[in-house]
């Protein structure tokens, strides 16, 4: 049974993802549809992007992922489809899929160009359906679109290194249900310029020395019940479970605590930076 999945921005009050659905089961009775998100926040291409790069790869080889995301055709904003990794994307060139498109080679893009055959002013509905439905059935993309060897990439997608290499810029591309802000800073990227040496992380006026490598290590162990619970809206900085360097508060809850993007006051594009000192 072939998958399809769903990320849009589209949330579960209107009626959008609902009818997408319904035009899914509408031509494919036989088809496993699975939501990963509708709150990506409204036309973020970063938030989008980091969502369906770390989501696709837990589905079986040949799924189908359907981004419903600044979707709107326009001179500007042509619609693709892509096979990667033995998977298939399609959604809107507008970079959402550069991130993912950094680590793997696309095996081949298309840009789709059935719109001459179906009138739509809601083209996830209308056109991103229909073609994810003819590769559900065994169809190629060549049948959907032409071939095309590039797509948009996302601003500030990539950190920026100084020349002295003593300095790594990056920005926050996503903030998790927990307000925990994530970095486009990777933990192999950070590595291969750490070199063995100190560092410290700056975001705003806020400082980190160390960047642990799960929630938990801020925690001492010899330390009574009493010091740990006191831990609770501490500020730390981890390698998240994606392998991106995150900002966040132990145990962060928005109504009690707080959370790194609430009470540092972190949002996405902010700058983060990491400084390596000399040996």
């Amino acid at each position: 049974m072939a998958i399809i999945t769903l990320t849009t921005d589209f949330g579960e009050k209107d009626h959008f993802a609902g009818a997408i659905k319904g035009a899914i089961y509408s031509e494919l009775e036989d088809i496993k549809i699975v939501d990963i998100s509708h709150y990506v926040s409204p036309f973020n291409i970063s938030e989008a992007a980091y969502i369906i790069q770390n989501a696709y790869s837990s589905f079986p080889k040949g799924s189908i992922h359907l981004i419903g995301i600044d979707s709107e055709l326009s001179a500007e904003n042509k619609h693709i489809a892509v096979k990667l990794d033995d998977h298939y994307f399609i959604c809107a060139n507008n970079g959402i899929m550069s991130m993912i498109c950094t680590e793997i080679v696309p095996e081949k893009i298309v840009e789709i160009n059935i719109h001459d055959k179906v009138e739509t002013n809601f083209p996830v509905l209308d056109i991103f359906v229909k073609v994810a439905c003819h590769i559900a059935r065994g169809g190629t993309l060549d049948v959907i679109g032409k071939v095309i060897n590039t797509i948009k990439p996302i601003k500030n997608l990539n950190p920026f290194v100084n020349d002295e290499q003593n300095q790594i810029i990056g920005t926050i591309i996503y903030i998790d249900n927990y307000g925990n802000v994530v970095t486009n800073i990777k933990r192999k990227f950070f590595e291969s310029f750490q070199k063995g040496r100190a560092y410290e992380v700056f975001a705003r006026n806020h400082k980190f020395k160390i960047i642990f490598n799960k929630y938990s290590d801020i925690l001492n162990y010899d330390d009574d019940e009493t010091s740990k619970r006191n831990l609770e809206g501490k500020g730390m900085v981890v390698f998240n479970s994606s392998g991106y360097i995150e900002i966040a508060v132990y145990k962060s809850n928005n109504s009690t605590v707080g959370s790194a993007s609430t009470l540092m006051g972190l949002k996405t594009m902010d700058t983060v930076t990491i400084n390596f000192l000399n040996p």
